[in-house]
């Protein structure tokens, strides 16, 4: 195998949690265009979860049929510009959709290189040599804070605005996503995930459960338990890519 091809290995799970009725997570991949995407969604009744599902579906379908010899990044910026689009059209025909929208964390490969993008508070984590390193930064009101320096980690833990986004696909007529650019190596694992996941275990726990030597679906499935056994307040997504070769 060249020095610039590498096979992805993908796996995922949702789970609605302990405490909710419904799931408004949602994910999707296509292992044909070496892309993936987690998103929570937001809105009354099911408006969430049809935000959600509606970013998953347009993202892949997007990007699928993108014309492979435009540059990625810009093919990104154009699904998410689109999709957001497409979410605040339905909401603003829809009364019963009014003001829904879903977060988004997800991934694109074309070999070696790796652009992680996001708007919201969904999270992508990248685990190299047993290490946990997040990616993407939170669209959020308390990390915008521990940012500028106006309050520590641990505040924005324990803020009771620590669930208020400032960025989300559908809410506003436009939006823009944050792009990294990553090349991977032999072993990397990429985790995708909602806030179910971040906001009952804590990072090192996440890369404990990361680096077990298992299959991704079982790291999978023990993450959702994780979750669970830590109060399962929200509905948790996760979704592991493998750098193989």
């Amino acid at each position: 195998m060249s020095k610039t091809q590498v096979r992805y290995a993908v796996a995922a799970l949702t789970d609605c949690g302990s405490k909710r009725p419904s799931n408004e997570d949602a994910f999707g991949y296509s292992a044909e265009h070496g892309v993936c995407v987690v998103c929570d969604g937001m809105g009354g009744a099911a408006a969430g979860e049809i935000a959600s599902s509606l970013a998953v579906r347009e993202v892949l379908r997007i990007l699928g049929e993108r014309n492979q010899a435009a540059p990625l990044e810009k093919s990104i910026e154009e699904a998410i510009r689109a999709t957001n689009e497409a979410i605040h059209s339905r909401s603003e025909h829809d009364p019963h959709l009014r003001g829904m929208g879903t977060t988004l964390a997800g991934l694109a490969t074309k070999g070696r290189r790796v652009l992680v993008f996001n708007v919201g508070d969904s999270r992508c984590y990248r685990l190299r040599k047993r290490k946990l390193e997040q990616i993407s930064q939170d669209h959020s009101l308390v990390e915008e804070q521990v940012r500028m320096g106006r309050i520590t980690p641990d505040e924005a833990l324990r803020s009771p605005l620590r669930n208020v986004i400032t960025r989300a696909l559908g809410t506003q007529p436009e939006v823009e996503p944050d792009i990294f650019e990553l090349k991977a190596e032999a072993g990397d694992t990429f985790l995708l995930c909602s806030d179910g996941l971040t906001g009952e275990v804590p990072d090192a726990q996440i890369e404990a459960l990361l680096a077990a030597d298992l299959p991704l679906e079982q790291i999978c499935a023990n993450l959702v338990a994780a979750a669970n056994q830590a109060g399962g307040h929200d509905n948790i997504t996760c979704m592991l890519v493998r750098a193989e070769g």
